[in-house]
């Protein structure tokens, strides 16, 4: 079977960031059977990131587990009207709020808007990022640099600093890495090494807050089929999106939701500082 195999439909959004309606087919977030046991119930829960793709299903994977969940999202409002109504249909609160994480305000704003919603944060998603296709570095100037590294990182870690006060003991963090951390990516210099410092900061920030009873980890996704990757790339490469894996296809955002829920969840309880990785079979030795 060769590499180069197609997987899906030609296809490229001009918009960053993507957009989930017009995809297809479509990522597949909530449409399959997930048998919930309620591990998350009276939680509550703040994902970046998810209005659609991973975020999404991660969403609609914390309320089906039963915890209340606020979404922060840049500006892709019918996205996130789509993944408020599913988190709603499981009979828990939802709060979707727009906004610029890399701006160092917006991130008082999502904890202040969490606790006034719910009053405290349990669970804490860092999930939102973009990225760039550049083909040698050269080409990735100042200003895409800092964008990047504004969304990927520096966004994460405002956020994460503002919530911690307000995580309870039994409360966690989870941090969306890449393979591409690990694995490197030629076309993706700048989003690769925002990877790399989330898995340290990961790394580091479970070991600080370890004694006060909550656990961090990361989950560094391999080639997921989300609205970032027809916005990223031609119409070539994306109908051989994730044929270079073992499993030869991409992955879908139900394949990984389920990560989040094992580590937001008491399942995990014995894990701090870690990186799972749900990667079609790539191995990284992370």
């Amino acid at each position: 079977m060769s590499a180069q195999q197609s997987t899906l439909p030609p296809q490229h959004q001009e918009r960053q960031p993507g957009r989930q309606e017009p995809m297809q087919p479509q990522p597949r977030g909530e449409q399959r059977a997930y048998l919930a046991a309620g591990k998350l119930r009276g939680k509550c829960a703040v994902v970046t990131g998810g209005d659609s793709g991973i975020g999404r299903s991660v969403c609609v994977a914390f309320a089906k587990e039963g915890a209340d969940v606020l979404i922060g999202y840049l500006e892709e409002h019918e996205d996130a009207r789509e993944t408020e109504r599913l988190v709603r249909e499981e009979g828990v609160r939802c709060v979707t709020v727009p906004g610029d994480l890399g701006q160092e305000a917006h991130a008082r704003e999502l904890v202040q808007r969490a606790l006034d919603e719910f009053g405290r944060i349990d669970i804490l998603v860092n999930n939102a990022a973009e990225q760039h296709v550049a083909k040698k570095l050269e080409e990735i100037d100042q200003a895409q640099l800092e964008r990047t590294f504004r969304t990927n990182f520096f966004g994460l870690f405002n956020l994460t600093r503002e919530a911690l006060p307000h995580i309870p003991e039994g409360g966690c963090i989870i941090n969306t890495t890449s393979v591409t951390a690990y694995r490197g990516n030629p076309g993706l210099i700048d989003y690769s090494s925002t990877k790399g410092a989330i898995v340290a900061f990961t790394r580091s920030l479970s070991q600080s807050v370890i004694g006060r009873g909550i656990r961090v980890n990361a989950v560094a996704p391999g080639p997921i089929w989300t609205p970032l990757i027809p916005a990223s790339f031609d119409e070539a490469s994306v109908a051989t999106f994730g044929a270079n894996t073992p499993m030869r296809r991409p992955g879908q955002p139900d394949e990984v939701a389920p990560c989040y829920v094992f580590l937001a969840s008491e399942d995990s309880s014995y894990m701090a500082g870690q990186v799972l990785h749900p990667n079609g079979g790539q191995i990284v030795n992370g």
